[in-house]
């Protein structure tokens, strides 16, 4: 069994910087990718940044230069790094794993509980 385990989060002001983490346990025998997802209340869940096993990595038009992910593969964690942050980043962050899990040949999509972060005005 794939666990996940967010932790960060909060409450911010506009400009200001918060930091995400989210560490995977478990038999894994592969990862392809790590990355955030945020949920805005009334929308849908929408992929804030990623990055493949190939250490590429995508974000959002809405966070590019602002947003860092990075990942730490000996301990099957990613973070993100959130700077100048705008009220409209507000949102439930959810962790997203897609990895193979010891006991399958497939992989399969785990996600966090879901972190908030709130940022006013």
């Amino acid at each position: 069994q794939v666990q996940l385990v967010e932790s960060g989060g909060g409450l911010v002001q506009a400009g200001e910087s918060l930091a995400l983490s989210c560490a995977a346990s478990g038999t894994i025998f592969r990862i392809n990718a790590m990355g955030w997802y945020r949920q805005a209340p009334g929308n849908q869940r929408e992929l804030v940044a990623a990055t493949t096993s190939g250490d590429r990595t995508n974000y959002a038009d809405s966070v590019k230069g602002r947003f860092t992910i990075s990942r730490d593969n000996a301990n099957n964690t990613v973070y993100l790094r959130m700077n100048s942050l705008k009220p409209e980043d507000t949102g439930v962050y959810y962790c997203n794993l897609d990895a193979q899990p010891r006991s399958s040949h497939y992989v399969y999509r785990y996600w966090g509980q879901g972190t908030q972060v709130t940022v006013s005005s």
